[in-house]
């Protein structure tokens, strides 16, 4: 990264969105763009998948709608129909878009390939099934070149889905269009032949997970965590923010599923995970919650970086508070935190300009210790 971005002189007008590396992927909501129907053993028609698509995508709570193209997907030629009908019309958004391409090369990547030359201006995001596990990195930058010779500012995703894949993760992230990496739980453990379970997975796979959080966080990059198979019956209220509120709610209306997705959601984001993958919208509001700091933790972190200011101690020195001495390397994870809500778009402007107040006292160098992501 460049020193592009002078932090000095950063005002409360400027789009901190450049500097921060933009908003995160945060909880990605996988859609079937056209959908089997197990009642009466057929696939939707195309005006079924509109009229669904409309009552659901529209109105999505997650932070990105990942349209799937692959795996999930039988019903490709009329799946990619659909979005070039239908993306174009969606109204004012707040969420990403992102679509879910075919591996490198094969006859499938290069029809979505068409699709995307359509309609890219109405994506957000690429992600790149089994990226690498053939041709290498090579995936990455020949897909990069496309995108530059249609016009688009598309990002891509790759997804790490094989121990080959693991191994060369620095050099798919080498690429400036590449911002966060997904670890494809399941087919990884495939590959490795691990029996994982759905309740017990992170702790199976946590070496392979640390290996590749290891390598984003030294490139700068996003992890993005694994999809859950277990289906939950019902979806936390959204008047649920605080981790009382959900522990409440958990123990008078949760089952065991609910509280494993939630457990590895809160692991995921104490990781530092930059988004996490859902297949049913009951899984958004509990994992959103995981992974995005409640209004009472960034009421702590701003009071504790007020503090630190008040006694010239954010670069240098400690303070005393609530039983704890808190030095810089504290005030950088409160940072951290609240920079954190902006990413997944939780942050009010107040936050935002106090965030950007803090930004303004610190050299780069200490700005990109404690946040890796920005183009500074």
């Amino acid at each position: 990264m460049t020193s592009a971005i002078d932090l000095s002189k950063l005002t409360a007008n400027d789009d901190l969105t450049p500097v921060l590396g933009g908003y995160w992927p945060g909880i990605q909501i996988y859609y079937p763009p056209i959908k089997f129907n197990p009642l009466d053993g057929t696939y939707e028609s195309m005006e079924q998948a509109k009229l669904r698509l409309q009552k659901h995508a529209y109105k999505t709570k997650a932070h990105t709608v990942l349209f799937d193209l692959e795996d999930g997907c039988r019903q490709k030629a009329m799946s990619r129909e659909l979005l070039i009908q239908e993306l174009p019309k969606f109204p004012e958004r707040n969420f990403q878009i992102a679509v879910r391409i075919n591996p490198f090369r094969t006859d499938e990547y290069e029809e979505d390939l068409k699709m995307l030359k359509q309609i890219h201006q109405y994506i957000d995001v690429i992600v790149l099934a089994k990226a690498g596990e053939v041709y290498g990195s090579a995936e990455i930058r020949d897909l990069s070149s496309w995108l530059v010779s249609i016009g688009s500012n598309l990002t891509i995703q790759p997804i790490i889905e094989h121990p080959k894949s693991l191994q060369i993760a620095d050099r798919l992230m080498d690429h400036s269009t590449v911002k966060h990496v997904v670890f494809g739980i399941h087919d990884f453990s495939k590959a490795m032949a691990y029996k994982i379970t759905p309740e017990g997975w992170i702790n199976e796979l946590e070496t392979f997970f640390n290996m590749l959080t290891m390598e984003a966080r030294v490139k700068g990059a996003g992890v993005i965590g694994g999809v859950e198979v277990m289906l939950t019956p019902h979806s936390l209220p959204d008047h649920c923010v605080e981790k009382k509120d959900i522990r409440r709610w958990l123990d008078l209306h949760g089952d065991d599923a609910s509280r494993h997705v939630y457990a590895h959601a809160q692991r995921e984001n104490a990781m530092g995970l930059t988004g996490k993958q859902v297949i049913t919208p009951n899984h958004i509001n509990v994992c959103k919650v995981a992974f995005t700091p409640s209004p009472k933790e960034l009421e702590h972190d701003i009071t504790v970086l007020k503090l630190a200011i008040e006694t010239d101690a954010l670069l240098s020195g400690a303070i005393r508070y609530k039983g704890e001495m808190l030095d810089p390397p504290m005030f950088g994870k409160a940072l951290q935190n609240i920079l954190r809500a902006y990413a997944l778009r939780s942050l009010n402007k107040e936050d935002e300009i106090f965030a950007l107040s803090v930004l303004n006292r610190m050299p780069i160098h200490t700005f990109k210790e404690n946040w890796p992501y920005g183009q500074i």
